[in-house]
């Protein structure tokens, strides 16, 4: 998949964000299906495999690498569960100990981030996107250990 840039939903993923690739999937610093899909029922078997065997394989390394103890594997299916970006995608979030007094906030903070997100790409007045050069760097970080 040596490519430019990565279709992500209407965003265009830069190569250097991307710190992994398969057949099917990518993942990048910010893991989506190569192919856009917008729900989960309407991915194929091979997909529905390859995405979930990443997420787990990133997921250890991404533990390890954040020095957590467990990880938040979240799917938004569909604009009603908060989906902003209208195709199947897997959120990784490290967890520590203690990071939320109650651990279901956790979805309440990820639903507003949606909808900050939502919110940003339909207005884009205060937000402050990250350089391609950032993103390559926090790539390379996680190249280090995925590969």
């Amino acid at each position: 998949m040596a490519v430019e840039y990565y279709d992500f939903g209407p965003h265009k993923i830069h190569h250097s964000s991307v710190f992994y690739t398969s057949n099917l999937s990518f993942a990048f610093v910010n893991l989506r299906p190569a192919v856009t899909v917008k729900r989960v029922a309407d991915l194929t078997d091979d997909e529905t495999v390859d995405l979930w065997l990443i997420a787990k394989k990133l997921g250890r390394q991404l533990e390890s690498y954040h020095k957590a103890s467990s990880l938040t594997f979240c799917i938004q299916d569909g604009p009603q569960a908060g989906q902003s970006v209208p195709h199947v995608h897997i959120h990784i979030l490290p967890r520590k100990s203690g990071d939320y007094e109650n651990n279901d906030d956790i979805y309440d903070d990820i639903n507003e981030k949606e909808k900050e997100l939502n919110r940003a790409l339909k207005v884009d007045i205060e937000r402050k996107d990250r350089s391609i050069q950032e993103m390559a760097l926090e790539a390379d970080e996680y190249r280090k250990f995925v590969f």
